[in-house]
């Protein structure tokens, strides 16, 4: 009885530590409520916050975009803690980063010449907003080719400007070209500052750059390497000042063939399957009386206060077809007669795909007929000129028609008009007689009737002809013109070449003369080229010049405008820059006959054959004494006795 009596007890015990339990926590949950309570105690205030908050979020919504993710996250984490609860993999918001932004852009430029000639002239962009020059690796690419990309960081690139062209613009018969670049290659890459060590830098560079573009770059070296002081400003954002990390080369004797051409359709985002890349057909391009093709990095502003930069790679391809033959007794060129293919779509990653053709010269359609025709039409301002265009939107499927094909079609009905002259032409020639010394001549025309304006002048001459810079001599209209800036940097043998630069003033309407006299130096045998009689190239002069506009030009670069007339920055309203090109030069130097080696190795040959010969028979030969021959009736006698076995005689 006394056992059952202690069992209810202690069960008695046991429901009253749990009532008490049961109480306690019952007084916790409350205060914990209590506690968050004031959060949501009052509505209202938190409707008004919440109001205030998104009136105020449009103004910043661009910069505050990221910081709001970033904000967000840390209550959630600090709840989270506080209830001691695993997360569900749902309910965590990863903070976003943001991803980089670019865009394809395509455009086609056809111009009629004065001199029955058309002029075809591409240009592809792709805007990235990205940043390299920090150092930054960037892993994901888009529509910016990766190649590139990979230059740009490894070699800290701040610009890079590559052209490869076959052939010379005649500017007195085709006007100035929307991108000039001068015969065979050039190269000129400004380096960011970091760059400890730029010739290093430049000659790795330039064998990345020959394997990328199928090219003989990995032949520039510091023979044919200069550092100008002054030209070849950036066409960047970047103001940089410091031209130890500019470098400028030119190989005046490259060919362009196929094999530079593909590696460059590669780089478009679309390739050569759709697009206007599709009409790059290289048995027609090179079929052609010019043809030039450039890539052009660098970074640029997004909006006018240049908040926001990103990086601009501009394709470009300039092609003149020669389609008048004399005697045919018409003029007309298409889309098919000049590429021998057709449009038939925009491509997909484009965000604008167009087509311009210049009608400012015929605005009635008195001197030729477009068709199909448009009604788009367009004004842009191109080398201090306002140009009136036709466009075709390819990205509009009413351009294509019903037969999904678009080629246009050009009648010339008249052969009147005369082209005007361009403003600024330069020429140069070699002059002298003999292999020993010689001049080199290089004309400026200023076609400006009333006035006149100053141009900057490079000139990188090899070091095997040897300037005598004080013969060097300016003049205008028969008289001295001195130059008001000169930087002159002497070459050493076989290590740097020639470097002249000057600032000259051209005097309205005139033809400015600059000439400096060379000597021939003799070079080793082996460093003569296998064909060294053809001579040896000299690269183009480099005129560049702010020449004045005939209507005022537009200054903000961020506006909308097409590709062919933005390249280079505008900074007045009453000029813009323009850079000439001269012809390459070629020169003979003082050959040696190199048939004469050919002619002392046969006769050496032939003695050493002849004597060394004679000389061996002397030493090797055996002689032995030969027996006379027996007569007629002895040899008789020894056969009949050696028939009746008698000893012969």
């Amino acid at each position: 009885m006394a056992a059952h009596r202690c069992s209810h007890s202690a069960l008695l015990l046991i429901l009253c530590s749990l009532l008490v339990f049961i109480v306690a926590d019952s007084d916790k949950a409350t205060l914990t409520v209590d506690h968050h309570a004031p959060a949501v105690d009052n509505p209202q205030t938190v409707a008004e916050t919440a109001e205030g908050a998104a009136a105020e979020q449009p103004a910043v919504q661009e910069e505050r975009r990221w910081e709001a993710t970033q904000v967000e996250e840390a209550p959630l984490v600090e709840a989270a803690a506080e209830r001691e609860d695993p997360p569900a993999p749902e309910a965590v918001l990863q903070p976003s980063v943001p991803q980089p932004k670019d865009d394809f852009q395509e455009e086609l430029v056809i111009r009629p010449l004065h001199s029955g000639d058309i002029y075809a002239s591409f240009q592809f962009r792709t805007l990235w907003e990205t940043d390299f020059m920090r150092g930054n690796k960037v892993s994901h690419y888009r529509l910016f080719p990766k190649s590139l990309g990979q230059v740009l960081s490894k070699f800290s690139v701040r610009e890079l400007h590559i052209s490869f062209t076959q052939g010379y613009w005649r500017t007195m018969q085709w006007g100035q070209p929307f991108l000039p670049s001068p015969p065979g290659a050039e190269l000129w890459v400004w380096f960011q500052d970091s760059v400890t060590d730029v010739d290093a830098t430049w000659k790795e560079l330039t064998n990345v750059l020959s394997g990328i573009f199928c090219a003989s770059l990995n032949f520039i070296d510091s023979t044919n390497t200069v550092q100008p002081s002054a030209s070849f400003k950036p066409l960047g954002i970047s103001n940089v000042t410091d031209h130890r990390f500019l470098r400028y080369a030119t190989l005046p004797r490259e060919i362009v063939c196929t094999e530079n051409l593909t590696p460059w359709k590669k780089l478009l985002p679309c390739g050569s399957k759709a697009g206007l890349a599709v009409l790059l057909k290289s048995e027609k391009l090179f079929h052609s009386s010019f043809h030039s093709q450039a890539v052009h990095i660098r970074p640029v502003c997004q909006d006018w206060q240049c908040k926001t930069t990103s990086w601009e790679l501009r394709q470009t391809l300039n092609v003149v077809f020669d389609l008048h033959t004399p005697g045919q007794g018409k003029r007309e060129w298409s889309l098919f007669k000049m590429f021998s293919r057709t449009l038939t779509e925009a491509c997909p990653l484009a965000s604008s795909s167009k087509i311009y053709i210049d009608i400012t010269d015929d605005p009635q359609g008195e001197q030729f007929e477009v068709s199909p025709a448009t009604h788009l039409m367009s004004q842009a301002m191109v080398l201090g000129d306002r140009r009136t265009f036709s466009v075709y939107d390819l990205t509009q499927q009413i351009t294509f028609g019903t037969v999904r094909s678009l080629n246009l079609l050009i009648r010339w009905k008249s052969s009147e008009g005369d082209m005007l002259r361009p403003l600024l032409h330069a020429e140069r020639y070699v002059a002298g007689y003999g292999l020993q010394t010689g001049e080199i001549h290089t004309l400026m025309y200023n076609n400006h009737p009333y006035r006149s304006f100053p141009v900057l002048l490079l000139d990188s001459v090899p070091w095997y002809l040897r300037l005598y810079i004080h013969t060097l001599t300016v003049t205008s209209k028969g008289k001295d013109n001195k130059p008001s800036f000169i930087h002159y940097q002497p070459s050493k043998d076989r290590v740097r070449p020639h470097l002249l630069e000057m600032l000259v003033q051209l005097p309205p309407n005139s033809v400015t003369e600059v000439t400096v006299q060379f000597e021939r130096a003799l070079l080793k045998w082996t460093e003569y080229t296998p064909d060294a009689n053809h001579g040896f190239y000299v690269g183009s002069s480099v005129i560049s010049s702010l020449v004045p506009s005939i209507v005022a030009m537009d200054t903000n670069s961020t506006r909308e405008q097409p590709l062919f007339s933005s390249f280079f920055p505008c900074k007045e309203e009453s000029s813009y820059f323009m850079r000439v090109y001269t012809e390459p030069l070629l020169v003979n130097l003082p050959t040696p006959d190199f048939s004469m080696p050919y002619n002392v190795i046969c006769l050496t040959c032939t003695v050493v054959a002849v004597g060394y010969g004679s000389l061996y028979n002397l030493l090797t030969r055996s002689f032995q004494i030969e027996e006379p021959s027996p007569g007629l009736a002895k040899r008789l006698a020894n056969i009949i006795r050696k028939m009746r076995g008698v000893p012969l005689l």
